[in-house]
């Protein structure tokens, strides 16, 4: 990822720069908080690209970021809105259009959700903006009444003169406020004086959610509107050969059928007639190269690469002589992980307007940059005649950023020159996903066998590559996110080595939630742990001692076994695990209690979970999303899978393709350390330690080491 410098001008006079609009924000109900919207008779002005403010003082605050549940929707604009010193409760949230003015400024040159890297990526701008936006709110009010600036107040969206007790709300002031050069070195807020940035603020969004007004993808509602529904071929890289159009088009409703790549659209006045209707076609697909792939021949190709040469990743010292001494203690293990769907709540679906002049995109997307130049390349219409508005996520965890789905509404649109709302069945988008790669792994390890030190640490992956396909990755470099936990693992060994070997087996892989830690984190901690037993060493002892220079890491790990109460008794029958993994920049440590059933099945009790994400900005979002992330890494190691037959996926739905029920979720219990640091992300970094922290758990109750996921696979229930 290119990081690029943040001037601090340059950034702000991009936010000023909008796009002649009156507000840049998403107009759909439900995607802005009604109950502190302007009065009926109060009038709005834009600020800038950011900030719109009401003759009432009430702030609309455009939401760079996609909402997916993760929180942006309130931890953003409590960072803007700190610095600004607005009323909290007259401050409503919408989100932004995609615009050049909502593109990162570090991290990556685009408008884009994702990298757990809302908060990281926007803290310092969305301070900088707020406090711009202050002093030149400032600086009016101080004018005209023909007072010094420093005399003046703000609070709440007034400023004040103490002096002579007048006062000015925002709404008076933001005619000539936004008129005003912009400060080039905006006075910050000392953390001291935070009255927004580190409350549990509610959030801004849970008032539509719970009244069923916020507009998600599926929801959204255009005049003279049609619904499609697709089906593509069910083996990857195969393609239709033939299909019976007039039969689907003498079904009732059924208006129009379209051709995509590897499938066809339908489009009707309605869901269950386009659904109905694509059984008709009779879709005849030529399976294409990959009719013969399997899961078996998958498992052998795995394996047969850990034995080829592959491209070292990290390198230090000599691993290979450590590894031959045979007075040293030597640990050889190999671990596999499967290919995973994301199974977000809310199939895939768009809903694209293309006509001769214009093309508007509605889409639960990750990626609105990208949209719109999709739009653009398929309509061939200039960027700026492209509008994309992004409504909520009902669940992302990456797929959202894949343009699979929006291609299809936009050349569905194009057929029919009407507004068209595509949407997946539960079917197509579990076969027809980017999935988490597959890997296999081989650890070795060496140890010396009388004092204990870690000699070498030696790791061969073999997996699919993301990189490969997102970013063409060529063959000779190392994909940087399949390596991440890895490559960078903090344990003190004097020698280690890592090395990829890329295996790219024809099915699609993509971003899920926490990307290559997600795997690697399982991977790495249960080895660890099997490296702690060993040495016949206590787990969280073992740990501490190979963490011995990792201040951040010895934070979270200190605090989860104190939380836990990691050397105190447990019941009789229960069991405990830990792991801890640094992702994303946050460092997450979790204990696992877990007890063994008379039947052998397995009930998790609680997941305690110590944090640290540098400065918080609302703890209650963390502590969500922390609870969000172990629940999805556990649903995942206790029965995700997605299998390979015929070259297609076996899984269809969750009858298959299981979610963990409330009746199976343990106490989950989130801890945050105090942190002067940056903030970092937090919407992935719980996931990666739930899995190794539960299978180490498992271990102890057991003595049988889980070396593979999911647990199902090893005869476990979790009850």
């Amino acid at each position: 990822m290119a990081i690029s410098q943040l001037n601090r001008r340059n950034f702000l006079l991009s936010a000023v720069a909008t796009t002649g609009a009156l507000t840049l924000g998403i107009s759909l109900t439900g995607c802005s908080q009604d109950s502190v919207r302007p009065g009926k008779n109060s009038e709005t002005q834009t600020f800038n690209a950011f900030i719109s403010i009401a003759s009432d003082d009430t702030v609309i605050i455009q939401v760079p970021c996609s909402e997916m549940g993760q929180g942006v929707f309130t931890a953003l604009p409590m960072i803007l809105a700190e610095e600004l010193d607005a009323d909290w409760e007259k401050v409503t949230a919408e989100t932004a259009s995609a615009d050049k003015a909502y593109h990162y400024r570090v991290g990556w040159d685009d408008q884009a959700t994702g990298g757990s890297y809302a908060i990281a990526g926007w803290y310092a701008a969305l301070r900088q903006i707020g406090a711009a936006a202050r002093e030149m709110l400032t600086e009016a009010a101080a004018e005209k009444w023909g007072v010094p600036v420093a005399e003046c107040k703000t609070n709440k969206a007034v400023v004040s003169h103490p002096a002579s007790g007048r006062s000015l709300g925002y709404g008076a002031l933001v005619g000539d406020a936004s008129k005003r050069p912009i400060p080039e070195n905006p006075i910050l807020k000392s953390v001291d004086d935070f009255q927004i940035i580190g409350q549990p603020k509610p959030r801004k969004d849970t008032a539509a959610k719970v009244d069923g007004s916020a507009i998600f993808g599926i929801d959204v509602k255009l005049p003279d509107m049609l619904i499609a529904t697709v089906k593509t071929s069910p083996t990857f890289g195969g393609s239709v050969k033939d299909y019976n159009a007039d039969a689907a088009l003498a079904m009732p409703g059924v208006r129009m059928v379209v051709p995509v790549p590897a499938g066809v659209v339908v489009i009707a006045d309605s869901f269950w007639q386009a659904h109905k209707a694509i059984d008709a076609l009779n879709i005849i697909f030529d399976p294409g190269p990959h009719a013969e792939l399997s899961s078996d021949k998958i498992s052998e190709t795995l394996q047969m690469g850990l034995d080829e040469k592959g491209l070292v990743a990290h390198e230090k010292g000599k691993v290979h002589d450590a590894l031959k001494d045979t007075n040293n203690e030597i640990l050889t293990a190999v671990y596999d992980t499967p290919y995973l769907a994301h199974a977000c709540m809310e199939p895939m679906t768009c809903t694209a307007d293309v006509r001769d002049d214009f093309c508007h995109i509605l889409a639960p997307t990750q990626f609105p940059t990208n949209v719109q130049r999709v739009g653009a390349e398929i309509t061939g219409l200039p960027l700026e005649k492209v509008k994309v508005d992004v409504t909520f996520l009902g669940g992302g965890f990456g797929r959202r950023f894949e343009m699979d789905f929006i291609e299809q509404a936009i050349l569905a649109s194009k057929a029919a020159s009407r507004p068209i709302k595509l949407i997946w069945s539960r079917e197509e988008d579990m076969a027809h996903d980017f999935y988490r790669p597959i890997s296999r792994i081989r650890y070795r390890a060496a140890f010396d066998g009388k004092t204990g030190q870690a000699l070498a640490l030696e790791c061969r992956l073999a997996s699919p590559s993301i990189l490969a396909r997102v970013e063409k990755l060529p063959m000779d470099k190392v994909d940087r996110v399949m390596v991440e936990g890895l490559s960078d693992q903090p344990y003190g060994f004097s020698n280690a080595r890592v090395d990829f070997i890329r295996k790219d087996l024809g099915v699609p892989v993509g971003w899920w939630r926490s990307v290559g830690n997600s795997q690697n984190g399982f991977i790495r901690e249960s080895f660890i742990d099997e490296l702690a037993h060993m040495r016949s060493e206590d787990p969280y002892q073992f740990r501490r001692r190979l963490l011995v220079a990792e201040k951040r890491h010895l934070g979270v790990l200190d605090l989860v076994a104190e939380k836990a109460g990691w050397n105190d008794p447990l019941a009789k029958g229960h069991y405990r695990g830990i792991a801890v993994v640094m992702s994303f920049r946050s460092y997450v440590a979790e204990v696992a209690e877990i007890s063994v059933q008379e039947d052998g099945s397995v009930k998790i009790h609680k997941i305690t979970c110590a944090v640290d994400c540098g400065t918080v900005v609302n703890p209650g979002i963390v502590e969500a999303q922390v609870i969000s992330a172990v629940i999805y890494g556990l649903t995942a190691a206790v029965d995700g899978e997605i299998t390979i037959q015929n070259g297609a996926v076996e899984q269809s739905n969750f009858h298959d393709y299981p979610a963990l029920k409330f009746g199976e979720l343990p106490d989950i219990e989130v801890h945050i350390l105090k942190s002067a640091e940056p903030p970092t992300g937090i919407g992935e970094p719980g996931l990666p330690p739930a899995a190794p922290a539960v299978a180490n758990a498992i271990f102890a109750a057991t003595g049988k080491r889980i070396r593979s996921l999911p647990f199902s696979k090893h005869g476990l229930t979790i009850v």
